[in-house]
């Protein structure tokens, strides 16, 4: 038996580890299992080269836990180590000194294990005493046995081992028994090395027989040695990829829309499958994530800092050997190769999506409604992809049509230019609400797209910053004439003063809540055929509302009341009847200030006998934009019966 100190430069590398790796210690068994994989990987190399003689017999790696002796281990039969191997691999650590690493890592905790080659020593995050026994492959070596109690002291000494290969055995301290647990080793076995490609066994098969569970004589293989993405995309078929989309998240009821197969090995490594799931609101976004791998070894599905945000929105996998299986954020924004990766990932993305629309337009507007969220938010974040997507980013009209933005323009430019060059493209984003204004749009053969996404007015506010003579208008913002001027603006033969009295008898009879809701009254000369009241919305400020919903730092826009404009429409035959009745009385009304009261006198416009038939006319606006409702409509249907 020998003894002697690890080497190390100082004594608190063990509290370094519990202490610096503590968030992260369920990560033990990856390391230790992917130490087990590697080891059996490098023998099957070596057998291939004529190395290793003979048949390699069972090569499976198995987990086992003994609760009685509170151990768990894990045992492979791969190359092994000898004495001299043990020695240099687990009793020399490369690291120059515990002060330095601390006040280099201190802020970098998932960076220590595959800096410094700690993944054997992460063992000891949960263990108290961890042993190895090792035969190697070679030929006359001794096997060897190590054992450590979480400081740098350990024992080394020659054993007896019937097989080849590896045994960790690690005495798990009480602090976490549950990594004495069945369930809980198998969730982390499930969660990491799913896909691993070497078979990793954990227990025996079960199943219900007669009301109970049963354990079967079939060990438990937990992974897929040969997962979909590690395959050539000839080999698979459309129903091999969405059975492996099922295969990665098993509560996922929808299918697929479609696929990207990733293979790429300069100038750096990167193998993988991403899917584009169905994405219809926020409810649905994060809902999965793209997973990442390592050699087929699970890392994390924290993949922002790989790809581009809104590429975190598809499913998935990516596998690149190129990224290390322990990073820090820091590390990642920084690497070139996690910079070329993100870039040739994005570039995927477009060719995919633009080869699937130029091969297919008809099935991609099919599919257009459940990847729009993706697209819009790429093409909102990233101006590479903005340039690229313009060419299969769509719109549709209220007929169900499907256009590019410039296909579309192309489509409307003869009836939409308004008389200073200007394309104007109408939309709404509740056909039902704006039904009367969208036939009045029908009318005079102009097209309405159907704008109501979360993400449409961000589009559109960027679409008319690429295009100088371009401009959304939603179908209620306005009067049609006005959205889409052809001349300059009919002229009524009223008076100034005759407006104006007419504008403040309808601006009395209006519910203001200036804290809420707010009506300005204007007289326009529409057309004869319009409604004679009606209500617009100022495009602006309706669409800094709904964009401040959506996006911090537009706050201010959020807080301001609701305001409409009410358009009393001049040119209509039953306005006209009103022009010149009106008149204005004195009305004394007593109020109460500073404790006394007193009689203020104040102007009402009225016109004489027409209060009901104003109050008709402005719920019938009210009506058609949606806002009548509880109280105020109930009053209208009792006046329009006595009315009639």
């Amino acid at each position: 038996m020998s003894k002697g100190n690890i080497g190390v430069t100082s004594d608190n590398i063990f509290p370094v580890i519990k202490k610096f790796l503590y968030s992260d210690h369920e990560i033990f068994l990856r390391e230790l299992i992917s130490n087990a994989v590697d080891a059996t990987t490098k023998l099957k190399t070596l057998s291939s080269v004529g190395e290793v003689k003979g048949d390699l017999g069972d090569l499976r790696v198995r987990v086992s836990i003994d609760k009685a002796k509170k151990t768990l281990t894990v045992s492979d039969h791969g190359i092994g180590m000898t004495a001299e191997e043990v020695d240099k691999y687990i009793n020399q650590i490369a690291f120059s000194g515990a002060e330095e690493f601390l006040n280099q890592y201190k802020d970098k905790t998932e960076a220590i294990i595959g800096h410094f080659g700690l993944g054997f020593y992460s063992s000891f995050m949960v263990a108290n005493k961890v042993e190895i026994f090792s035969q190697s492959y070679k030929e006359d070596a001794k096997a060897v046995h190590w054992s450590c109690e979480g400081n740098p002291e350990y024992t080394m000494e020659d054993t007896i081992k019937a097989e080849r290969g590896t045994d960790i055995v690690l005495h798990i301290d009480d602090e976490f028994s549950q990594y004495l647990e069945d369930a809980t080793i198998e969730g982390l076995l499930k969660k990491y090395c799913k896909f691993l490609p070497i078979e990793i066994a954990f227990g025996k098969k079960k199943e219900w027989k007669d009301g109970k569970e049963v354990e079967l004589d079939e060990e438990n293989i937990i992974n897929d040695i040969n997962p979909a993405w590690t395959r050539k995309p000839a080999d698979l078929k459309d129903e091999d990829y969405d059975k492996f989309y099922h295969e990665l998240y098993p509560m996922q009821m929808d299918e697929p829309l479609f696929h990207i197969h990733l293979n790429v090995d300069y100038p750096f490594n990167l193998t993988g499958i991403l899917y584009f799931p169905k994405i219809k609101s926020n409810l649905d976004v994060h809902r999965n994530k793209i997973q990442l791998y390592c050699n087929q070894v699970y890392v994390t599905d924290e993949v922002e800092n790989i790809v581009p945000e809104y590429l975190t929105l598809l499913h998935g996998v990516i596998d690149s050997p190129d990224i290390p299986l322990n990073v820090s954020r820091s590390y990642l924004q920084s690497d070139n190769n996690v910079k070329k990766i993100s870039g040739y990932i994005t570039k995927k993305v477009a060719d995919k999506l633009a080869e699937l629309y130029k091969a297919d337009k008809e099935d991609f507007a099919k599919k257009w409604d459940d990847i729009k969220m993706f697209i819009q938010f790429g093409m909102l974040t990233d101006e590479k992809f903005y340039e690229k997507a313009t060419g299969f980013a769509l719109y549709k009209n209220l007929s169900n049509e499907y256009a590019t933005l410039d296909e579309y323009m192309d489509k409307v430019r003869e009836q939409q230019v308004d008389k200073d060059g200007n394309m104007v493209l109408l939309y709404t984003n509740d056909p039902d609400a704006h039904y009367t204004y969208i036939e009045r749009a029908k009318a005079k053969g102009y097209d309405v797209l159907l704008m109501d996404g979360e993400l449409d007015v961000h589009c559109m506010s960027q679409a008319e910053q690429k295009h100088e003579k371009l401009r959304f208008v939603r179908i209620d913002s306005d009067t049609i004439e006005n959205l889409i001027k052809k001349e300059d603006a009919a002229k009524d033969t009223y008076t100034d003063e005759q407006k104006e009295g007419l504008r403040k008898a309808f601006e009395n009879l209006l519910p203001n809540d200036a804290d809420k809701l707010k009506y300005n009254v204007t007289c326009e000369a529409a057309a004869a055929d319009a409604l004679p009241v009606f209500l617009t919305q100022n495009e602006f400020m309706r669409r800094m509302k709904e964009m401040a919903a959506h996006q911090q730092g537009m706050s201010f826009y959020g807080q301001m009341p609701d305001s409409y404009n009410l358009v009393v429409n001049t040119a209509h035959p039953l306005i006209q009847e009103l022009v010149g009745k009106e008149i204005s009385e004195e009305v004394q009304e007593e109020v109460e200030k500073d404790g006394q009261k007193e009689t203020v006198v104040k102007t009402v416009y009225k016109l004489e006998g027409e209060d009901e038939r104003m109050k008709q006319l402005i719920d019938i606006a009210l009506l058609a934009s949606g806002q009548l409702k509880g109280e105020a409509l109930a009053k209208f249907v009792n006046r329009s019966v006595e009315l009639l």
